[in-house]
């Protein structure tokens, strides 16, 4: 008995060790893997956020944002690829709920000299609007940019893969995103909106829900940019086959969707007069509605932008815009309105950007203005920012909005109008 277990103790030792071996090997082989990353590179920051209505809505809560949010970015690379992450938690008091956020995390690779190649989550943009966008297509986040977060919030993050060829001919990106990513679009949970449908306000009491395309490898985009640079201009083209961004239409039942989208553009931007000035162009093809007569569905769109930005001063940049969104089958649009407030058939929208920075760049005074001189309506953002150490950033700002008519762009969100302060402590 005992040499029969003794003989069952050497099988069994024998077995580990030959399962130990392969797994040491592993081991070796996964230590050599990971001694040929280079150091993780940690950021982050924590940060206490609060802004307050300045005036009473009833369809929305005293306070437009409060928060307390923890950012961790980390970031390695091989001689092979590089490694990101990126994601935010935070309790906010708006919601009352714990809220997380991944806004990155990819991988990037240089398989050759013409070839880049990044796939997972990522922060995508293109195109030469300042804080204008055309043919730029990918997630956008207007209700966290209205609320007083940091404008990098502005930008939402898309599940994509993009690669980049590079040549002496033409360069070109192209960005495929297997499933829809939307804009981040108000939805009445924090900020009260003009709702059509019940011809008034809506907000917290009436959140708007959309049918949103979600499958995989079937309701996908894909976004094309071909670019190069002659004589110090960059001239580029760009198309786009996907969705509408946010709700641009509705079922006869009144459920809010995504209708097909295709855009087609181009651009130009380069030294002008001591700045740079751009040009861009885009088409938006409601290929839901090619005749524009489905009162149900947004028309197709012509946009324009011309603008120009120059440095006045030390320190001080400026940024003036003239952008412009003509709705077409105009004709066909009205005989399809039965007592809906109709859209001008050319909008137009003046903008300027200025900042100024003193104290040896710590403080940054900026403003953010947009006027429309054909819906009578503004939008402001004030924005003082103050670095108080190296790691310590003070903030204060406003969001205001005028409006002569609840349901233009920037009119509806009136009783919207906010100011806010944050601190920061970067990690």
């Amino acid at each position: 008995m005992r040499r029969l277990f003794k003989i069952d103790c050497f099988v069994l030792g024998l077995t580990i060790m030959l399962a130990i071996v392969p797994v040491c090997a592993a081991g070796q082989k996964m230590n050599a893997f990971l001694d040929s990353f280079a150091p993780l590179e940690v950021h982050g920051f924590i940060e206490l956020r609060g802004g307050m209505r300045t005036q009473n809505d009833p369809h929305a809560k005293d306070i437009s944002v409060m928060e307390t949010r923890l950012q961790a970015d980390l970031y390695t690379f091989t001689d092979w690829a590089e490694f990101k992450f990126k994601g935010d938690v935070w309790a906010d008091g708006v919601t009352e709920k714990g809220e997380g956020d991944m806004r990155e995390a990819w991988f990037f690779s240089r398989p050759y000299d013409f070839l880049d190649v990044k796939i997972g989550r990522q922060v995508l943009t293109w195109g030469t609007g300042d804080l204008v966008f055309l043919n730029d297509l990918f997630p956008k986040d207007w209700q966290s940019y209205f609320i007083g977060r940091d404008s990098e919030y502005l930008k939402a993050p898309s599940d994509a893969a993009k690669i980049g060829v590079f040549n002496e001919i033409v360069n070109i990106d192209l960005v495929y995103t297997p499933q829809f990513d939307a804009d981040r679009y108000i939805t009445g949970e924090y900020l009260s909106y003009w709702n059509a449908a019940a011809a008034d306000h809506a907000g917290q009491d009436a959140i708007l829900h959309a049918d949103k395309p979600d499958r995989f490898f079937q309701d996908d985009e894909l976004a094309v940019r071909l670019y190069r640079t002659i004589s110090n201009y960059e001239l580029a083209l760009y198309g786009y086959w996907g969705f509408w961004k946010r709700p641009s239409g509705q079922t006869p039942s009144g459920t809010a969707i995504f209708p097909g989208l295709n855009v087609y553009g181009a651009s130009i931007r380069g030294q002008v007069a001591g700045g740079i000035g751009n040009m861009e162009l885009a088409y938006y093809d409601s290929v839901d509605d090619s005749g524009g007569d489905d009162p149900l569905i947004d028309n197709s769109e012509m946009r324009y932008v011309v603008g120009y930005t120059r440095d006045l001063a030390m320190d001080l940049n400026a940024s003036l815009q003239y952008y412009v969104e003509q709705l077409l089958d105009y004709g066909a649009y009205g005989d399809s309105l039965s007592g809906i407030p109709a859209r001008d058939e050319f909008r137009h929208v003046i903008t300027l950007q200025l900042t100024q920075l003193l104290l040896n760049q710590t403080l940054a005074l900026s403003l953010s203005g947009y006027y429309s001189p054909s819906d009578k309506d503004a939008y402001l953002r004030p924005k003082i920012s103050y670095d108080l150490t190296d790691s310590i950033m003070l903030e204060t700002g406003a969001n205001f909005f005028i409006g002569e008519a609840d349901h233009t762009f920037f009119g509806q969100f009136e009783n919207n109008t906010n100011v806010y302060a944050a601190i920061r402590h970067s990690l």
